[in-house]
C-alpha cells in the first residue's frame, strides 16, 4: 500500500512539472542608461558638455534602475482621472494622477530637466539637459511633456520681463508642488500651452477665442473667452494661450488661478482618450471670462508663442531619439540571450542587418540632436541661431517620422513576448507617433522650412555650409549634397516637392554628422544605406553588403558597455 502511495506521488510530481524556462532573456534593468550608451558619452563630450560627465553618470543610474524603470509601468498603468467638481459641487477642475507620476515629475524637476539650461547657460548647457531628458525619456515618456512645455515656457515669457519677473522664479524652482493651490503659494510651477482649437488645428489665425482687454497691451489683463480643443497637461499652474485681441492674434499667460486667489474659469471640460501619451492628460476646455495677461506685442501671438514652440519642438527631437534607442536596447538586449536554429540571434546574419540597420538610425538620431543642442547653446552665434531654425524643422520631421517604423521593426525582432503588455514595446510603439502630430505635423514643418528659407535667406547657407565641413570624408555624402544643391536650384513646384527635400536635408546632416564625428562603421553603414542607392527596399535590415553589422551592434549593445 505504501509503495503503491509513493509510486502515485512520483507520477503526479512527473506530470506537475511540464518544463523549465530556457532560452528567455532576463530583464533589462539595473543598467546605466549613460555608461551603456557609448554614442551619447561621445556626443556629450564633443558638443561641449564634458563637464556634466559626472552627473550623467550618475542619472544614468537612476534611469535603469528597477525602481524608476518601475514607476514608468505604474504611470502608464493607472490613467489619470479628472474631477471636474468636489463632494460639495464646488468647481475644482483637479486632475489626479497616479503617485508613481508625480514621484517621475518630482524627480525629472529635482534633476532640473525642465529649467538647468536656462538658470546655469554656461557652455554645454543645452546638450547636458538634452542628455538627461534623453535618458528620462527612455523610462516614460508622457510626463516629459510638461516638462518641456515649462522648459520651452521661458523664451517666451521673457519678452514681457514684467510678467517674466513674479514667474521665472518659480519655474526655475527645482521643486515639484502638484497641489491644486494658487500660485501664490508654491515655490515651484509648471508651465502649458493651449493654441489649437476645434476649427483650426494647425491654422491657429482661425482661433476664435476672444480676448478682452481689461487694461489693454502687453503685460495688461485681459478676460479670454472660448475654447481649447488640445490643452496638454491641464494641472500645470498657467498656459500660454492665443486668443484674438482687438488688434488681432494674441499671446497670453493664463493662470489657474486668479491674482486674487479664486478659481480662474479655466473649465476642463473632459479628458483626452489618447492611444499613447496615457500617463499625461491632455484635455478639452472653455473659457469662461479666464483671467490672463499679454505676453509681447498685440497682433504678434504667433511670433511669441513660436518662441516655445521652437523649444518644444527640439524636445520632440529628443523624445523621438530617445524611442529609438531604447527599442534598439530592448531588441539587442532579447536577441543577445535568445538562440533560434541552434545559434543566438544576434549571430544570425539576417537579424544582424535588422539590428545593426535600427542601431545606425538610432545612432544619427542622436547625432542630428544633439549638434542642435550645442547650436542652441551658442545663442550669440548668427549661423548658430539660424542652424536651429533649420535644424529644428528639419530634425522634427525626419527623426519624428522615422521613429513608428522603427518601433514596430524593434518589436519584430522580439517577436510575440514584444507585443505584450508587460513589455514595454506596446508603450514605445504607441508614443512612436506623438512628436511627429504633436507641435507641428511633418507638413508643418516642412512649411516651416520653406518659410525659414524665404525669410532668413541666410539659413540655407549656414545650413550648406554645416554640410561641407564634412567635404570629402565619404563618396557618397558629397554626391548627395551635391544633388540637395541642385534641388534647391529648381524652385519650381517648391512645396509640392517639399517632403522629398526636406528628408534630403536630414539625410545629409545626419551623414555628414557621422562622417566628421561617429564610428566609422556606422558612417559607412549609414551612408552605404541612406545616400548609395546601392540598399534595395523600403523597411529596416536591408543594409547592403560591406557594412561591419557585428560592430555595430558592440557598439549599440548595453552588454558590450
Amino acid at each position: 500500500m505504501e509503495t503503491a502511495m509513493a509510486d502515485a506521488d512520483s507520477s503526479n510530481r512527473y506530470f506537475a512539472e511540464t518544463h523549465s524556462v530556457e532560452n528567455q532573456p532576463t530583464a533589462l534593468e539595473d543598467y546605466n542608461l549613460y555608461g551603456a550608451d557609448r554614442a551619447l558619452r561621445e556626443a556629450v563630450g564633443r558638443e561641449g558638455a564634458g563637464w556634466a560627465e559626472d552627473g550623467l553618470h550618475g542619472f544614468g543610474a537612476l534611469t535603469g534602475s528597477r525602481e524608476l524603470i518601475e514607476l514608468g509601468f505604474q504611470a502608464n498603468e493607472n490613467k489619470p482621472v479628472l474631477y471636474t467638481h468636489d463632494r460639495y459641487g464646488h468647481r475644482v477642475d483637479e486632475v489626479r494622477f497616479h503617485p508613481a507620476y508625480h514621484r517621475l515629475m518630482q524627480l525629472s524637476i529635482e534633476h532640473g530637466l525642465h529649467a538647468s539650461h536656462w538658470s546655469d547657460p554656461r557652455e554645454g548647457a543645452q546638450v547636458a539637459r538634452a542628455a538627461k531628458f534623453y535618458m528620462q525619456s527612455q523610462v516614460e515618456a508622457a510626463h516629459c511633456c510638461p516638462i518641456t512645455m515649462t522648459s520651452a515656457a521661458i523664451p517666451a515669457l521673457r519678452l514681457q520681463p514684467e510678467v517674466a519677473a513674479v514667474w521665472e522664479p518659480k519655474i526655475l524652482s527645482r521643486c515639484y508642488d502638484p497641489r491644486n493651490v494658487p500660485d501664490s503659494q508654491k515655490e515651484g510651477v509648471t508651465i502649458g500651452m493651449a493654441m489649437t482649437e476645434k476649427q483650426g488645428g494647425s491654422d491657429v489665425r482661425a482661433n476664435t477665442t476672444r480676448a478682452i482687454p481689461l487694461g489693454g497691451g502687453p503685460g495688461q489683463a485681459y478676460e479670454l473667452v472660448g475654447h481649447k480643443y488640445f490643452v496638454s497637461a491641464p494641472m500645470c499652474d498657467a498656459f500660454l494661450v492665443l486668443a484674438q485681441a482687438p488688434g488681432g492674434l494674441s499671446c497670453f499667460l493664463l493662470p489657474r488661478w486668479r491674482p486674487d486667489g479664486s478659481k480662474n474659469p479655466l473649465q476642463i471640460q473632459r479628458l483626452k482618450n489618447k492611444m499613447g501619451n496615457v500617463a499625461n492628460a491632455s484635455s478639452e476646455t472653455e473659457l469662461r471670462g479666464a483671467w490672463a495677461q499679454m505676453i509681447g506685442e498685440e497682433g504678434r501671438g504667433v511670433a511669441t508663442i513660436l518662441k516655445m514652440v521652437s523649444m518644444t519642438r527640439f524636445d520632440c527631437m529628443i523624445g523621438s531619439a530617445a524611442g529609438m534607442r531604447q527599442a534598439v536596447v530592448q531588441a539587442l538586449h532579447h536577441c543577445e540571450q535568445r538562440a533560434a536554429f541552434g545559434r543566438l540571434l544576434s549571430e544570425q546574419p539576417l537579424m544582424q542587418n535588422v539590428l545593426a540597420d535600427l542601431a545606425i538610425e538610432s545612432e544619427a538620431a542622436l547625432a542630428m540632436t544633439m549638434r542642435i543642442a550645442r547650436a542652441l547653446d551658442s545663442s550669440d552665434s548668427e549661423s548658430e541661431k539660424l542652424l536651429v531654425r533649420m535644424g529644428t524643422a528639419v530634425g522634427k520631421y525626419w527623426i519624428c517620422k522615422r521613429t513608428p517604423g522603427h518601433a514596430y521593426e524593434a518589436m519584430e525582432c522580439i517577436g510575440g513576448s514584444g507585443v505584450m503588455e508587460d513589455s514595454i514595446m506596446p508603450r514605445l510603439f504607441r508614443e512612436s507617433p506623438v512628436n511627429s502630430i504633436w507641435e507641428g505635423s511633418g507638413n508643418v514643418q516642412c512649411l516651416d522650412m520653406l518659410r525659414a528659407m524665404q525669410r532668413e535667406p541666410g539659413s540655407l547657407d549656414v545650413f550648406m555650409a554645416e554640410l561641407k565641413l564634412a567635404a570629402g570624408g565619404n563618396r557618397y555624402l558629397d554626391q548627395h549634397v551635391a544633388s540637395l544643391a541642385n534641388d534647391f536650384a529648381d524652385r519650381a513646384d517648391i512645396e509640392y516637392r517639399a517632403r522629398a527635400i526636406v528628408e534630403k536635408m536630414a539625410l545629409a546632416l545626419q551623414g555628414a554628422l557621422l562622417v566628421r564625428h561617429g564610428d566609422q562603421a556606422v558612417a559607412d553603414g549609414f551612408c552605404l544605406s541612406r545616400l548609395s542607392g546601392l540598399a534595395s527596399g523600403l523597411v529596416y535590415g536591408n543594409l547592403p553588403r560591406g557594412v561591419d553589422c557585428a560592430r555595430i551592434i558592440r557598439r549599440a549593445s548595453v552588454a558590450a558597455s
